[in-house]
């Protein structure tokens, strides 16, 4: 829109109507966090809504912290939150140590499973029966690293991260790197150059994997002194190409955050914004970008670790898990799930 002119003969001027600031594309004015729970034992993590809309996140508990605390040793839990009664209860316990959980197109869970007294692997709950298949336990015969983040795309096809954050166990894979698990059960390791992945993300479009490297520089979370000084490495939100085939290959760094610290988890909502938890303490929240990386818009949060949609009424209703607890804040737009199988 062009600003009016007005000219006013009496005053021997032109007035210049500028147009009202333009309303935020993604955030409704008077929009407000919604705690919904904190009562987590170290840090949320991985929340997903079911396709019957219950919101699932992982509540993982560092093996450090719960012998800081004198307690009995846990080993994550899954907890489920009800949008309709707002109740919060315990899914399954011990989780295996879960972080990323997603549901494939036909409603089965799948969970990334960390180190840590962890399952270090990725599995799949059947949600009518309660039985649970391991999808991916070794590489060349040996454990992952600490699976992560989960995305899984159109054709089936599950895409998991790999890093090492924190864990007793050995690393016995020689990359932190980004894996695909494709429908015939086969495991191929597709990125190795993503420095320390993280989140992972197939665009709505199914031609690009998003690729977040938060490298924090250390293996061992808790396992250092505080003030051992660390190298941190890459921390940028990456674009790859991703072939139909289901091979991906390095586009380009859509954001650089160095020298803060960068994201964790990230969703797309339905033209394919990416809604991006962000880590940087100067500036923590949700950043907002279209898949070009230019920023849109911005949540204000603790630092966050994870988004995910709602669905049905909620379906433009953003979850956050951020420190100990969940959040959720109703904006603009509606979030990307992956079709229902038919």
């Amino acid at each position: 829109m062009f600003p009016r002119c007005f000219v006013l003969p009496w005053l021997g001027c032109l007035l210049l109507v500028l147009p009202a600031a333009a309303q935020n594309p993604i955030v409704p004015e008077g929009a407000k966090l919604e705690l919904v729970f904190d009562g987590g034992n170290v840090l949320t993590e991985g929340v997903c809504s079911a396709p019957d809309g219950t919101i699932y996140f992982s509540d993982i508990t560092f093996s450090h912290v719960n012998k800081e605390k004198k307690l009995p040793l846990e080993a994550g839990h899954i907890w489920k939150f009800d949008p309709k009664t707002k109740v919060t209860s315990i899914f399954r316990s011990p989780s295996g140590m879960s972080n990323g959980i997603k549901f494939d197109a036909e409603g089965n869970m799948i969970v990334a499973e960390g180190a840590d007294f962890g399952g270090r692997r990725v599995i799949k709950t059947d949600m009518k029966t309660g039985k649970s298949y391991i999808l991916a336990g070794l590489f060349e015969g040996r454990p992952f690293n600490s699976p992560n983040d989960i995305t899984i795309d159109e054709k089936g096809r599950i895409y998991f991260s790999d890093p090492r954050y924190l864990g007793h166990e050995p690393l016995e894979q020689p990359v932190q790197a980004v894996y695909r698990i494709d429908p015939d059960g086969s495991i191929h390791r597709i990125i190795t150059d993503a420095g320390k992945p993280n989140g992972v993300l197939v665009s709505p479009d199914q031609k690009t994997l998003y690729v977040v490297s938060n490298d924090n520089g250390s293996f061992g979370i808790g396992r250092l002194p505080k003030e051992a000084p660390l190298r941190k490495g890459l921390m940028a939100l990456l674009a790859y190409d991703l072939a139909s085939d289901g091979s991906a290959k390095f586009r380009k760094v859509l954001v650089d955050y160095a020298p803060q610290d960068g994201p964790d988890g990230l969703v797309a909502d339905v033209e394919g914004n990416l809604y991006v938890a962000v880590r940087d303490e100067t500036r923590p929240g949700i950043y907002v970008y279209n898949p070009d990386g230019k920023e849109l818009a911005y949540i204000k949060t603790e630092i966050p670790t994870n988004v995910g949609w709602g669905r049905g009424a909620d379906a433009n209703m953003l979850y956050i898990t951020a420190g100990r607890s969940l959040y959720r804040i109703r904006l603009l737009k509606e979030g990307y799930h992956l079709p229902p199988k038919k």
